[in-house]
């Protein structure tokens, strides 16, 4: 095994080998290129690594010819802030008259006839939606193994899943198959397949992006993030899609900062959670080099506490019940009637209902709704759905406390890194634990990252999670882009 700071520096070389859209734009501006060649090449990139599986759909003849009118507008000077930035879209996000299935065959031959709104803010800045990628259905995994198209391979190692829901988002841009993919989060959706395919996964504070064009799975906890192999491109792509929206009644109405423009503080004040490094489960290379950074960031001058955050072992179960609950509500939607699959077996209505869903939705989507509809009837609402609330709310109020004395909370973001497309549990609950460190921040609303930190000895990468209090996005970004420069 490599030295610690070897791997480290590894991980970052590995990172600036990729090009940032900052290079991109400056060869555009320098003519040393143009959009319809970096679409070119994408595209051809893409059919080259087919076998991976990780795109749906190529928009093929739309992307060329938009990066033609893109290269005319940079020729007149009216382009874009985005223009040349080649981007994918995981399948639950609206854009008006493509297909949009939520990876399920529930919604199979369904067109959208209107656009996510982060999606036409991109438009509008003249980026490049290059095809929508691979997901678990209605955004409910870990591993991506829940898409009825099949899972996606990491790129890093084709044995290993992609983490998930958002496998194919982290695994196009560790491909190199676009520049910035855009995923949701409702648990870790971004960030734990971040911390698997060894790329930046952002989930923002809840009502920062516009939830309006995104498929529903639990409405109190999606948001849109970004994965980027730059963290330069991720601040400017949220940067864009970020502020209010009179679509999505949810959305705040409060500025949105210049993420993108880092500024450098000397010093901030950090907790690492004590009940993470003490997990069983978690992987002994990860924390080491967890425990490595916090050392380095105390030499630099930060100041790092421990901190006691006792309810750990609450937050898989509670978020299982709250997301199941809203899962089971949003899911109805989808009846076979309206649009997507219908049986061709139903002989009235009720058959109708009851076997386009049975054939319709794949078994952990099953598991889900029926688990939610539990939780929520009569009989046990109290017990659980009720209970889990005021848990969140008592999660809600110790993170909150937490941050009156601390700019962030560091974790891992995940116990462990990928793990083998055809290893099989005969438990569910035992993926469920993959998302022990990322669910918090869906829980308490906090905006938080998954930074790429070190790699495994199976040379697999893992990432180290940072949350901020509400709405500090780019204060993570300034110290993020302050511990890379400096500290790794």
């Amino acid at each position: 095994m490599l030295p610690r700071k070897l791997i480290k520096t590894k991980i970052r070389a590995e990172l600036k080998n990729k090009k940032s859209f900052l290079q991109v734009r400056d060869d555009l501006q320098s003519q040393k290129t143009t959009v319809r060649s970096i679409t070119a090449n994408y595209i051809k990139s893409i059919h080259d690594n087919k076998d991976l599986n990780i795109f749906i759909e190529v928009f093929e003849n739309e992307a060329i010819n938009r990066a033609n009118e893109i290269d005319e507008k940079i020729k007149s000077k009216t382009q874009g802030k985005l223009a040349g930035m080649i981007i994918a879209i995981k399948d639950n996000l609206c854009y008006e008259n493509h297909l949009v299935t939520a990876s399920s065959k529930i919604l199979k031959g369904f067109k959208s006839n209107y656009s996510a709104t982060a999606i036409e803010r991109l438009l509008k800045e003249d980026a490049i939606i290059i095809g929508r990628v691979n997901c678990d259905e209605f955004a409910m995994g870990s591993t991506n193994k829940n898409s009825v198209y099949g899972p996606p391979l990491n790129p890093l190692n084709k044995k290993m899943v992609t983490g998930g829901s958002s496998g194919g988002s982290a695994a196009a841009v560790a491909a190199n198959l676009c520049m910035v993919s855009l995923g949701s989060d409702t648990g870790g959706s971004v960030r734990q397949p971040a911390s698997f395919c060894g790329v930046f996964g952002f989930k923002p504070t809840y009502s920062r992006v516009s939830r309006y064009g995104l498929i529903s799975y639990a409405s109190s906890f999606d948001q849109i993030g970004v994965l980027s192999n730059s963290l330069f491109d991720n601040a400017l792509v949220l940067e864009v899609i970020s502020g209010h929206d009179h679509n999505d009644n949810t959305s705040s109405k409060k500025r949105v900062e210049p993420y993108s423009n880092f500024e450098k503080k000397p010093n901030y004040k950090i907790a690492f959670l004590k009940e993470t490094l003490d997990l069983k489960a978690l992987d002994s290379s990860i924390k080491k080099s967890t425990l490595d950074l916090i050392e380095s960031l105390k030499s630099s001058g930060h100041q790092v506490e421990t901190c006691s955050f006792p309810f750990l072992e609450y937050l898989v179960p509670t978020y299982y019940v709250l997301t199941t609950a809203e899962a089971s509500s949003n899911l109805a939607r989808y009846d076979g009637i309206r649009y997507g699959h219908r049986s061709s077996e139903a002989e009235n209505l009720n058959d109708t209902f009851v076997k386009s869903r049975t054939e319709g939705f794949g078994q952990e989507v099953k598991r889900r709704i029926m688990l939610g509809t539990f939780v929520l009837s009569s009989e046990y609402q109290e017990a659980y759905y009720t209970k889990a609330q005021k848990i969140r709310s008592l999660i809600q109020k110790e993170t909150n406390k937490i941050f009156e004395n601390f700019d962030f909370i560091i974790t891992p973001s995940t116990p462990r890194t990928a793990f083998e497309i055809d290893s099989e549990t005969d438990d569910p609950t035992d993926l469920y634990i993959e998302d022990i460190f990322t669910v918090h921040a869906n829980l308490s609303g906090n905006p938080a990252i998954s930074v790429p930190l070190g790699k495994c000895k199976k040379n697999l990468p893992f990432g180290i999670q940072i949350q901020a209090k509400n709405f500090d996005e780019k204060k993570i970004f300034n110290f993020v882009n302050q511990f890379l420069t400096h500290n790794i």
